[in-house]
């Protein structure tokens, strides 16, 4: 008998993570610098929206793009950008808000401490939408420059 309900339990369609589960996978793929998993988190026509008025802002329309966005990120930052917590996971349905710490500095002396309040959408295990706010988003514009 044990066989034939683990035989059913096998057989058992497999269900998608939970929302807070593939968010905090991404997250720890971004500071892990793993640009495989974090691209595998993100639905190929994903909307991303980042803040201000800087040479990264605005909308990026694919998995493509946000992962560009990244490239670029770590270029100008001379690879020194560093995602240095998650301090908050809430979770209401599909929808998942998360605080984090961004940390970076360039060769000019500018420096990059701010933090961010981001609000990802997941849909059948991936990240459809993300929508980011800056706590001192003046200091990220001087930072990324236009």
């Amino acid at each position: 008998m044990t066989s034939v309900a683990f035989q059913n339990y096998a057989q058992q369609p497999a269900t998608p993570p939970q929302p807070d589960q593939v968010v905090r996978e991404f997250l720890f793929g971004v500071q892990q610098h793993d640009r495989e998993k974090v691209k595998s988190m993100l639905h190929p026509q994903v909307q991303w929206e980042q803040p201000g008025n800087n040479r990264l802002s605005g909308t990026k329309k694919s998995a493509d793009e946000v992962m560009e966005m990244g490239r670029i990120m770590g270029e100008w930052s001379e690879r020194t950008l560093r995602l240095s917590s998650i301090e908050q996971c809430g979770t209401n349905g599909n929808t998942v808000a998360v605080r984090l710490r961004w940390t970076a500095a360039q060769p000019t002396g500018k420096v990059l401490d701010v933090g961010n309040v981001d609000i990802y959408t997941v849909e059948n295990g991936k990240i459809t939408h993300a929508r980011i706010y800056s706590e001192d988003i003046f200091q990220e514009d001087r930072f990324w420059g236009k």
